[in-house]
Order: structure tokens, then C-alpha cells, then sequence
């Protein structure tokens, strides 16, 4: 274990994507192997830089509400559906951090106690500064927000110094990098910038909640082994958005 850094944000919400849970090309849901590679590298970024880390996981490695509701599923029932897949995903990020040795707790949005403790906001902010990781699950626990939005919310909540967004991409670009290889990534662009030129970092209430309460983004790879305690220990990775 290297020694203790200094770290540019003391609080963070890590918003994880539900799929980057799964092997690619895998029929499992959840890939037990990223779980635990990912647990250690939070708990790493935790021992070192003494932070205070919550997460929001999203579900769509198991079920996406929006989808289903197209396909003919009443749509607050598909994103209740999608709420407890979140609870699914969240207790194996818990499980994973505590064999890390980091203590770890679960708060749902949606009340399970034989699994998960409540959402209450003051407790998590008392467990946060005691050192302890909290896995926040169940979305908002109202239908049609994202996770995203679970995610802002939550940051807002809890005082968070910045919101770091876990995705598929290594930060925000001009256009879709995938499909235009002509694109090219920003360092750090402003939240005015982003919505003059519709780029989807977010969802527009969740980006929305951030802009108006000044919660930075900052947008990196996951699937890069390491981005995850570089990112949390303030390693200028990916694209931070702000003022």
C-alpha cells in the first residue's frame, strides 16, 4: 500500500453503470470478477486517500424500465422492476467492498430491511465521515427518474465535492466517438458549453440538479484497470465539467 495522499475531493458520489457489471459476451448478469475488481479499487482510493465515498449503481445490466414500458409493461411497474435490479447490483458492489475490507453499507430508497437500510439522509452523512462506504440503491425510489438522476440527487443530499460518472467512454466528446471519427475530447468544458452543443452527458434533470448546485462532473473510462482509484483520487482523467 503506497502512503496516504492528499486527494483533490474529500466527498464523491461514483456513479457506476449496471452493464459494466457484465462480461462482455457472458449470459451472467453480473460478473463476480468485475464486482470484486472494481470493489478493490474503490476500497484502495478509500485507504489511501481517507475519502468519503458513496455510490449510486445503475440496473440496466439486468432491467431497463424505459424499454420495457415501449415493449407494453405499464411504465411506473417497469421502473419499479428496475429498482430493485439496482438493490441487486448494489448488494454485490456492498459484498465485494466489505471482503476488500472496507466497511460498507447498503441504503434503499425503497424499504427491504432484511437486506438494506433505509434511505436517511442524516445517517449517511454520519457514515460517510466515520469512514464507511455507502452504496446507495432502489434509484430515487420514484418511477421515471434515471439513475442518474438518483446519483445528482444524492450528491446534493449528501454535500458531495463532485459527481464521477464510471461509463464505457474516456469523457465527454465534440459527437459520438463511436460513430464519428472525426470527434474529439474535452479536458474540462463548462456546463453552458454542454447544453449549447446537446451534448448527452447526462439526463436533463440530473444535469440540471448539478449545474444549478454547482456539483462538478467529471466523466471517465471504468473499463481501464486503475481509472477507478485514479479518478477518486483526483488523477486528471477524462472530462470535468463545471462553471
Amino acid at each position: 500500500m503506497s502512503a496516504t495522499v492528499q486527494p483533490v475531493y474529500k466527498r464523491i458520489l461514483l456513479k457506476l453503470s449496471g452493464e459494466a457489471l457484465r462480461a462482455q459476451g457472458s449470459r451472467d448478469n453480473i460478473s463476480p470478477e468485475i464486482v470484486a475488481r472494481i470493489a478493490r479499487e474503490i476500497a484502495e482510493a478509500q485507504q489511501q486517500g481517507d475519502l468519503q465515498i458513496a455510490i449510486v449503481v445503475g440496473g440496466g445490466n439486468i432491467w431497463r424500465g424505459a424499454k420495457a414500458s415501449v415493449r407494453g409493461m405499464d411504465r411506473p411497474t417497469a421502473d419499479y422492476v428496475g429498482m430493485l435490479a439496482t438493490v441487486m447490483n448494489a448488494l454485490s458492489i456492498c459484498s465485494a467492498i466489505q471482503e476488500a475490507g472496507v466497511p460498507c453499507h447498503v441504503q434503499s430508497a425503497i424499504e427491504m430491511k432484511n437486506v438494506a437500510e433505509p434511505y436517511v439522509r442524516n445517517k449517511a452523512r454520519q457514515q460517510l465521515r466515520a469512514g464507511e462506504i455507502i452504496v446507495f440503491a432502489a434509484g430515487t425510489g420514484n418511477p421515471f427518474f434515471s439513475t442518474d438522476t438518483a446519483a445528482a440527487l444524492r450528491a446534493c443530499e449528501i454535500n458531495a465535492d463532485v459527481v464521477m460518472k464510471a461509463t464505457s467512454v474516456d469523457g465527454v466528446y465534440t459527437a459520438d466517438p463511436k460513430t464519428d471519427p472525426t470527434a474529439t475530447r474535452f479536458d474540462t468544458i463548462s456546463y453552458g458549453e454542454c447544453i449549447s452543443r446537446n451534448l448527452k452527458v447526462m439526463d436533463q434533470t440530473a444535469f440540471t440538479l448539478c449545474k444549478d448546485n454547482n456539483k462538478p462532473i467529471m466523466v471517465f473510462d471504468m473499463h481501464q484497470p486503475g481509472n477507478i482509484t485514479r479518478a477518486l483520487l483526483g488523477e486528471k482523467i477524462g472530462t470535468v465539467i463545471g462553471k
